[in-house]
């Protein structure tokens, strides 16, 4: 009995060396499977994370973008023909300028000649005041002298002649003048006791 019993024995302690061996070994290898499964959890627990952040992000984008369609939407609806509307008018109105244009430019023509010959009788009028503020002897002096009298032609012909006229006479008694004390020196004749006749 002994040799079975130590047969067995020793097939018993082979036998539970073995359940020790692959006890061993799946006790490794649960736990890295353990250690597996935390590092899955934690990841998916990151990746959780991150996929809750970019689903907000997502929902927003999807939110703002709904928003803009919804504007878009609107702005076309009332903008658009507003706008639509406003240069239709303006078009119109560029037409009817167009078609009047050719009227207010002969308009503004008539406008700038009535302004520069208005302007023109203003300054022949203030020319007339100041010619009719100089004295007499200076406008005399300017009409028969000067070509650039502002008087009619016939004026400056007539005052010219008389100019002449008594310029002739002052030279013709001016040298009966000179004449006659020139003979009543030669004759010796005293001025204050007999007159030259």
């Amino acid at each position: 009995m002994s040799d079975s019993k130590r047969a067995s024995l020793t097939s018993e302690n082979s036998h539970s060396g073995n359940l020790v061996a692959v006890f061993d070994t799946v006790s490794r290898r649960a736990q890295g499977y353990e250690d597996q499964m935390r590092s899955l959890e934690s990841k998916l627990a990151e990746n959780l994370s991150n996929s809750r952040a970019i689903d907000n992000l997502l929902r927003d984008v999807v939110m703002s973008l709904q928003n803009t369609q919804r504007r878009t939407k609107t702005a076309l609806s009332t903008t658009v023909p507003h706008i639509v509307h406003a240069l239709t008018e303006d078009l119109t109105t560029l037409h009817e300028l167009e078609e009047h244009l050719p009227e207010v430019g002969t308009q503004v023509k008539d406008i700038r000649n009535v302004y520069d010959r208005g302007r023109e009788k203003a300054i022949e009028l203030v020319d007339s005041l100041e010619w009719l503020n100089t004295p007499v002897p200076l406008r005399l002096r300017t009409i028969i002298f000067t070509p650039n009298a502002p008087v009619s032609p016939r004026w400056k012909v007539l005052l010219r002649f008389l100019f002449a006229v008594i310029f002739i006479a002052c030279i013709w008694i001016t040298w009966i003048t000179i004449r006659g004390a020139i003979r009543a020196h030669r004759q010796r004749l005293v001025w204050g006791e007999r007159l030259m006749s």
